[in-house]
Formats: C-alpha cells, sequence, structure tokens
C-alpha cells in the first residue's frame, strides 16, 4: 500500500511540476522579430525607435571633465595646504590637476552653489518670501548669517545675494522653505538634483552646509554641481558681484538696508590672482570640520573657462596658496 502510494505522490509531483514549467514559460527559446539587441549600441537602439539620428544623441559624460583616480604629482603645489584639490579646465573636458578629488568631505558654505542652482531652477527670482521662525530659531547665533529677521519680507533675489555674498545660513532656510516648503524637503531636492548631475558620492541633509556626519561631497561632485550652476546667467552675475546694496521690508513695514561684499579673496584684492587667469567668481566656506573651501570660476588666457577645487584647507592663507599654485600651473591646460 504504502509502494502504490508513493507512485501515486511522485506522478501527481511530475504532473504538477510540468503544469509550473507550462505557467512559467519554461520552454524552448524562440526568436522574437525586431527585438532590441543587447550587442547594439544605445544610439542605434534609439535611433532606430524614435526617428533620431546618432548626431543628435551624445553620451552623459561627453562635455565633462572625467580623469582617473591617481594624484597628480607635481613640484609646483605644494599637497600639503588641502585635503582635496582640482582644476578642471572645461572646454578642453580635461582635469589637469587632481588631488583626492573623489575623496568624501565636508563642504561648508559650498553647499550654498547646489542651494542656489536650485533656487534659479524652481523659482522666480521677484518672489517675496517671509522669514518664518523656524528659518532662523535653528541656526547657531555665531554661524555665518545675512541678518535676517523674523517677518522680514524679501525677494527670493536679494536672498541669493546673501546667500552667496556674505553666506547667509538665514538666507539658505528661506529660500529652502520657500522652493520645498520646509528644509528637510529641500533637502531631499537637493540629492535628487545633485545625483541628476552625476554627483553620487554626495549627500546633503541641510542648504546652508553646517556640519553634519550625513552631509558630504567631494571635489568631483562639487565640479558637476558648479559646471551646471554656471550655466545660469544670474548665478554667474550674482558670484561675480563684489558688493550688492540690498533692501527689504521688516515685520513692521520698516526698510532694511545693508551692503553685502563678496568673501572670494581674489575679486577683493586681497590674494593676487593666478598668472593668465582672471577669476570671475566663486564660493567660499569654512567650518572647524571642513576646514577651508574654495569652489572657483575663472578664465584661463585661451578664453576657456576654468572650474577649480579646494576642500579642507589647513587656513585661509594655504586655501588660497593652493588654489594659486594650482591654475598658475594647470589652470591653462
Amino acid at each position: 500500500m504504502r509502494h502504490i502510494l508513493k507512485k501515486k505522490t511522485a506522478a501527481v509531483f511530475l504532473l504538477a511540476a510540468a503544469a509550473s514549467l507550462l505557467l512559467t514559460g519554461c520552454t524552448e527559446r524562440q526568436d522574437v522579430e525586431n527585438a532590441y539587441s543587447i550587442y547594439d549600441t544605445t544610439a542605434a537602439y534609439a535611433s532606430a525607435n524614435d526617428g533620431s539620428s546618432d548626431s543628435d544623441l551624445s553620451l552623459f559624460a561627453a562635455d565633462l571633465c572625467v580623469g582617473g583616480t591617481e594624484n597628480t604629482e607635481s613640484d609646483s603645489v605644494i599637497a600639503d595646504c588641502a585635503e582635496s584639490a582640482a582644476v578642471f579646465v572645461v572646454d578642453d573636458a580635461e582635469i589637469t590637476y587632481a588631488q583626492n578629488i573623489y575623496e568624501k568631505c565636508y563642504p561648508a558654505s559650498t553647499t550654498k552653489i547646489l542651494t542656489a542652482y536650485i533656487a534659479l531652477k524652481y523659482g522666480d527670482l521677484d518672489e517675496v518670501m517671509t522669514v518664518s521662525d523656524a528659518a532662523i530659531d535653528d541656526l547657531d547665533p555665531s554661524s555665518s548669517v545675512c541678518g535676517l529677521q523674523k517677518g522680514d519680507q524679501i525677494t527670493l533675489r536679494n536672498a541669493l545675494y546673501g546667500l552667496m555674498l556674505c553666506s547667509g545660513n538665514d538666507a539658505a532656510n528661506v529660500i529652502a522653505e520657500t522652493i520645498s516648503g520646509s528644509t528637510e524637503d529641500f533637502a531631499d531636492l537637493m540629492n535628487e538634483e545633485a545625483l541628476a548631475l552625476g554627483a553620487t558620492h554626495s549627500h546633503f541633509v541641510n542648504p546652508h552646509g553646517l556640519p553634519d556626519d550625513d552631509h558630504y561631497t567631494t571635489a568631483y561632485d562639487l565640479y558637476l554641481i558648479f559646471q551646471e550652476a554656471v550655466q545660469n546667467e544670474d548665478f554667474v552675475s550674482i558670484i561675480s558681484t563684489l558688493s550688492y546694496d540690498a533692501s527689504w521690508l521688516d515685520a513692521s513695514g520698516n526698510t532694511v538696508t545693508q551692503t553685502w561684499t563678496n568673501t572670494n579673496g581674489y575679486l577683493t584684492g586681497k590674494y593676487a590672482q593666478p598668472d593668465g587667469i582672471t577669476v570671475i567668481g566663486g564660493k567660499t566656506g569654512t567650518t572647524s570640520a571642513a576646514g577651508y573651501c574654495l569652489v572657483l570660476y575663472s578664465m584661463n588666457e585661451s578664453s576657456s573657462p576654468v572650474i577649480s577645487v579646494v576642500l579642507n584647507g589647513n587656513s585661509r592663507s594655504d586655501m588660497y596658496k593652493i588654489m594659486t599654485q594650482m591654475l598658475d600651473a594647470f589652470g591653462n591646460g
């Protein structure tokens, strides 16, 4: 009896297995007419399906500076002045100097490059924003601010100058709340936008860059973000402004005026510009965790744009020293 049961059980199992094969489609392979071939290039596939020609299609990094992982050896640059540094000659799509460019670092206020980029992408420069309690209550009183108070009403345009010239953390929060409703939601948007630009080794948790273990970037990712930001004429105009007279209304309707001066030492004349380089603008950043940071936009003697980055400089003078040395030796390709 047991023998018969075993045979019946085996038969049932075989029938179930056969049914399973039929249901799951595990049958002999059949050729499919006009199937997509994994050996075709993406361009060939796309052009066959959307009517575009190969000349209309381009790779994501076709116009970007792409390099390897090795550091540049040079007697012209004192690498010990900073943890990470790089020079990108844009028109040549070339990284002419690289020093730990994929190493994760705290960005400090160079974070505000991404904040400004997003504000210009999604915001209205003439929109009047109201400063909330939350925008300034969570800030360290000793941190960099541009002087906004609860209830102040300021345009996005003015706030962007406060953000980029005097590095206002208060302006960063107001902008974030206006664009996304909260700084937390804005940080989510920052990460989405950074990822879309290829900045895959970055993560942001706030719009201003005050230290957080989960807030970091790399020199290369900052290049990717900055490269996109400088495509916007308003962004370039803001970062190249030496001094800006801002005005807005306080909670009582009175006019507040302030003059904001750029923190870029090359523009102010505190540091001599590198040989053959015309500095247009950029963004500084400093915290105890991040050290001294600078992202710079320049033109070389061939009128080619140059983006250069220094992260975690030992001091302000060291930051400008290595930036000058890099651009002197590598800014002209």
